[in-house]
């Protein structure tokens, strides 16, 4: 969320926040550990007042330390709101909104950053591919593990998207291991409170009826290893340890099952807990004062009296900390722009303030969270001038934390990695243009949320191959959303996997009829084009594919293979040497250009091509098996034999 002051209360801007007394740490600059736990409710923990879980170890945290009470993200996304924590920024300048479109632009600073260049040593181990380093997150850090293998991420496989708890708390602390005698920055980040709701034994048992909560319970055990490990390495007195969750989760209030549509305190509200080094620290605390995760960074560099950059948004907790009340509340900006980016719905943007918390949506909301933390009773009918002055502060800070620009930028991912998250409901759909500018005329969210929640099932089982079932759920999504991109790509997808070729030409030539600019859409009907025999179709559209975006090494290799189908050999080689420009250790186009040189005669060129695909794909025997070919027409037979030999062994590519 943004930070920003009442418009009236401007003058005293400059006396708000007084110099904080000065912590005095344990001989030296302190060790860092950030912890972040994956859609971590403040209220499903112990330390938080929930009596339905055991979470002893952020309990004990919490009881020598210092909770934040009312502490918030500004997003309820995984990757912007870990942005946001991170570089102590906010998305209107940060340009992070959602997952996937962007990444952290290249000016941008960052907690890990700033600690490598005062000599700590760095190291981050990250439970979900969301956080993959494409998304420019590694920055500052020597060592990044994500490690994810996009390769497999189709539909069987969506499991290799997110990491279990105890895998990240094992490299954690074979990390620690090798660098404790180091100064470090170690940030440990659990994912599995993240749905689907799977803990592993004794926690699925414990927790049957709650799932949610024995996923929690898991992450805890994982907190306490590290815990454990600082302590038997007499590490734990001189180490400042943030535990924040990134987002909440809804758990169905407001129609919502998970997180990320709307931006009610269900998902915007999240514990923060800091164990302080210091021996003689104020621990422990309870501050209720309302802090945001982009206070994070400020706080943790004046922890270790470092200078915060001046780009840094979020403020400095050292004087709540201190138990100094400040003269003025805060109000803290949160918004959500999944419904804009992926359905072309309204992003919503909001204010929380002590008492109230203001949605600004088509329909707009007003709640009184002093008395309905629920937030069941909108306000906004009978409190009109309340509901215009957070509308004000909200427009205010929208250009005040903008700074008139955003830092993303481009992902520049590549095409196939992105056909794989869209596959997977992790990117956006739409393209669209500007976040940064609301548009009213489009739908209310909450008029969407059943035809959200149906299309979130369908993708599920699209996910995990249950094409059928999704698609029937996407034909009912349609009846109501007609016009629905992602509706009409998922079900082309579905159609194709189901080698139903006319129906998915027909929904993803709708797709591109409603987004012309859709390179994936395009490319994607070119392929259903191709496997429905129609190949001066499925030419047509991997060329329009190749215009919108030439980085696209998919397309570029599927219009040589649909040149070749035609005979067009001319065609086809320069397709496939242009795939191979685009993307040298892409096997295909060697493999095909080796077959096609071969079959002209061009011993010498195949052979290049082959021992390049054999070198790139030693797993396909169809490489080895023309590689062979190739030697033998050299006369090498010796070679020959070896090559047939080894496509007998190879196993096909999964």
């Amino acid at each position: 969320m943004l930070v920003s002051r009442c418009p009236f209360s401007l003058l005293l801007a400059a006396s708000l926040w007084l110099p904080a007394p000065a912590l005095s740490l344990a001989n030296s600059t302190p060790n860092v550990v950030v912890i972040t736990i994956d859609t971590l409710r403040a209220d499903h923990l112990g330390c938080y007042g929930y009596k339905q879980i055991r979470t002893p170890n952020l309990d004990s945290l919490a009881s020598t330390g210092v909770r934040f009470e009312r502490a918030f993200t500004a997003v309820p996304v995984t990757l912007p709101s870990h942005t946001v924590i991170f570089t102590g920024t906010y998305p209107p300048l940060s340009g992070i909104h959602d997952f996937a479109g962007n990444k952290l632009g290249a000016t941008q600073t960052t907690l890990a950053s700033v600690l490598k260049n005062h000599g700590y040593t760095t190291g981050a181990i990250v439970g979900s591919a969301v956080l993959d380093s494409r998304f420019g997150l590694n920055r500052g850090f020597d060592f990044y593990y994500d490690h994810f293998d996009f390769n497999r991420l189709q539909e069987s496989n969506i499991d290799e998207m997110e990491r279990p708890g105890n895998l990240v708390a094992d490299v954690a602390l074979d990390w620690l291991n090798k660098n404790y005698k180091s100064k470090f920055l170690l940030w440990m980040h659990l994912y599995d409170p993240h749905y689907p709701y799977r803990p592993p034994e004794p926690y699925n048992t414990a927790y049957k009826d709650h799932l949610y909560d024995g996923e929690i319970a898991f992450a805890d055990e994982q907190v306490g290893r590290l815990v454990r490990f600082l302590k038997e390495k007499k590490l734990y007195d001189d180490t400042l340890i943030v535990l924040a969750g990134d987002h909440g989760e809804s758990l169905g209030q407001h129609g919502e099952k998970t997180h990320g549509f709307f931006i009610y305190n269900s998902t915007l509200r999240v514990p923060l807990i800091f164990h302080l080094p210091a021996a003689d620290a104020p621990k422990p605390v309870v501050v209720n004062s309302l802090v945001n995760l982009a206070d994070i960074m400020p706080t943790v560099l004046r922890i270790l009296d470092f200078e915060v950059p001046s780009g840094v948004q979020g403020e400095n907790l050292l004087p709540l900390i201190a138990r100094k009340k400040p003269e003025n509340s805060r109000t803290l900006y949160s918004e959500t722009f999944l419904p804009r980016l992926h359905f072309n719905w309204s992003e919503l943007r909001g204010v929380e303030t002590d008492k109230y918390h203001f949605i600004d949506a088509p329909k707009p909301e007003l709640y009184d969270v002093s008395k309905d933390p629920e937030e069941t009773n909108n306000l906004l009918s009978t409190r009109p001038a309340v509901a215009d002055e957070l509308r004000a502060r909200l427009s205010s800070l929208i250009v005040e934390y903008s700074a008139g620009h955003e830092l993303a930028q481009k992902t520049g991912l590549d095409p196939a990695l992105m056909e794989r998250l869209k596959s997977l409901g992790y990117a956006g759909f739409s393209g669209g243009g500007s976040p940064t500018v609301s548009n009213r005329s489009l739908p209310d969210p909450k008029d969407r949320i059943a035809a959200y929640e149906l299309f979130s099932d369908a993708m599920s089982d699209s996910q995990h191959g249950r094409y059928q079932e999704s698609a029937e759920k996407l034909a009912a999504v349609l009846k109501t959303e007609p016009d629905s991109i992602p509706a009409h790509y998922i079900l082309g997808l579905n159609y194709y996997r189901m080698h139903q070729y006319g129906p998915a030409v027909e929904h993803l030539g709708r797709v591109v009829e409603l987004s012309p600019d859709y390179a994936l859409a395009n490319y994607q009907l070119g392929l259903a084009y191709a496997r429905g025999g129609r190949m001066d179709e499925a030419i047509q559209e991997f060329r329009h594919a190749l215009d919108l975006d030439p980085t696209n090494f998919d397309a570029a290799y599927n219009l040589g293979s649909a040149y070749l189908e035609k005979q067009s050999l001319p065609q086809a080689l320069a397709a496939f040497r242009q795939a191979e420009e685009i993307n040298p250790d892409y096997p295909p186009p060697h493999k095909a250009l080796g077959k096609v040189l071969l079959y002209q005669g061009q011993v010498d060129e195949a052979l290049s091509e082959l021992r390049r695909a054999a070198q790139l794909a030693p797993a396909d025997p169809d490489v080895h098996a023309t590689l062979a070919k190739a030697l033998a027409a050299k006369g090498m037979n010796q070679e020959a034999e070896e090559e047939m030999r080894r496509s007998e062994q190879a196993q096909p590519q999964q």
